[in-house]
């Protein structure tokens, strides 16, 4: 059964925003691992953006539902385009392009951080899913990569379980990262913070 154009425009703006946090974090923290995932959800959006515009052909009955159709479209096309734009800045670490220095003074200016976080032995946070623990709503951090072992889970959502030895990818603000950091037993360090680049 294929799916609806408007949960394919859900799913291209969730995996597109997703893609921009993942390829700022690969870039921060010179993740090979984040870049070749940027670049594997890249390949998916121009997927469901060829399913956009299938699903619209079928859909248009008349003249009048083509030209209501031309704005979804439109839409899924920007999302691919913010997409490929995520892909170019995995690419840098890809090739093993250095970051230039004013990148690294425009996070540290920029209203939200992005960091790296272990969670230690007799951290609260270790055995309880992002939901239970209401990890955003406590310290402001949004999860949105999870390293384990050597898999990742990328777009955690509330039902994800966290484990001791788990590091997260957690983007918010300055004062949240610290409580995160409390909550996961870490010291923060600036290269935690991405500001050693």
């Amino acid at each position: 059964m294929s799916k609806s154009v408007k949960d394919i425009l859900i799913e291209m703006k969730n995996l597109s925003e997703l893609m921009v946090d993942l390829a700022y974090s690969a870039l921060l923290f010179n993740s090979r691992d984040a870049a070749e995932e940027v670049i594997k959800l890249e390949n998916k959006v121009d997927r469901l953006n060829y399913e956009i515009k299938k699903e619209s052909l079928l859909a248009a009955r008349s003249v009048e539902d083509a030209e209501k159709l031309t704005a979804l479209l439109e839409v899924g096309e920007a999302a691919e385009n913010i997409a490929n734009s995520a892909k170019d800045i995995a690419d840098l670490v890809l090739r093993g392009i250095e970051p230039h220095p004013v990148f690294k003074m425009v996070m540290e200016e920029s209203d939200e951080i992005i960091v790296r976080v272990t969670i230690r032995e007799g951290s609260e946070l270790a055995g309880k899913s992002l939901g239970d623990l209401l990890l955003a709503t406590r310290t402001g951090m949004r999860v949105i990569a999870i390293r384990r072992g050597e898999s990742w889970i990328y777009g955690p959502d509330r039902n994800t379980v966290l484990a001791e030895n788990d590091t997260l990818i957690a983007k918010g603000n300055e004062a949240g990262a610290e409580l995160l950091f409390a909550l996961a037993k870490n010291e923060m360090t600036l290269e935690d913070i991405g500001c050693t680049i």
